[in-house]
């Protein structure tokens, strides 16, 4: 009996393995996931880590008047430097270019120099194109380009609106002379990221 009732399990077990079709372990809207693949996809480059952070620190710690501008021009540059970049070349300016700007951002910062709106956004502007270019590179044959440069979008807003508000939360600057010390807080971390990109573009030069 238990030799029978073990082969029919066996038999039903075999005819519902059978039976199943695929397993698809896609979300439901296949489609939406390009447009996760271009808002993840900046997180797996440590230069546009650095270089958004970079420009957030820079922009709150100018204030609120003039970094507010940064909250359209990241987005809108990179979607420029996205569908513009591949036809011109500008993804292959090489870590060498990405080093370049990280010392540039990081010596602003560090030197806590008080730099324009319009020079800011210029700086947003060339940063944007760059990375937008670099990231194209993700983009397979079968990827929708419109949800992955609305991904990458919306990345850019979220990352520069988080950096600044932050900055901005910690800098306090009408605080007091007590809290004199969060603003050579930001500027230690410029030096820093110049220091970063000074390592890159070494390993760059010398590779």
């Amino acid at each position: 009996m238990r030799r029978l009732l073990g082969r029919r399990t066996c038999v039903a077990i075999a005819a519902l393995l059978t039976a199943a079709g695929p397993a698809d372990a896609h979300i439901v809207a296949a489609r939406l996931g390009d447009f996760y693949a271009g808002a993840l996809h900046p997180l797996t480059d440590l230069q546009d880590l650095v270089l958004w952070t970079a420009l957030g620190l820079l922009a709150g710690s100018l204030g609120a008047a003039q970094g507010r501008w940064l909250v359209l021009v990241l987005p809108l540059g990179l979607l420029a430097g996205l569908f513009l970049g591949p036809v011109f070349g500008a993804g292959a300016l090489g870590p060498v270019a990405n080093a370049g700007m990280m010392v540039g951002l990081g010596l602003l910062l560090a030197a806590g120099i008080h730099i324009g709106t319009a020079p800011l956004c210029a700086i947003a502007l060339g940063l944007a194109l760059v990375r937008g270019a670099v990231n194209a590179d993700g983009i397979g044959p079968e990827t929708n380009r419109l949800l992955f440069a609305a991904g990458l979008a919306c990345a850019g807003y979220a990352a520069i609106t988080l950096t600044m508000a932050l900055t901005l939360a910690f800098r306090r600057p009408d605080a007091g002379p007590s809290t004199a010390w969060r603003g050579i807080a930001i500027r230690a971390c410029g030096s820093w990221i110049a220091a970063i990109g000074l390592m890159m573009g070494g390993f760059a030069l010398a590779s």
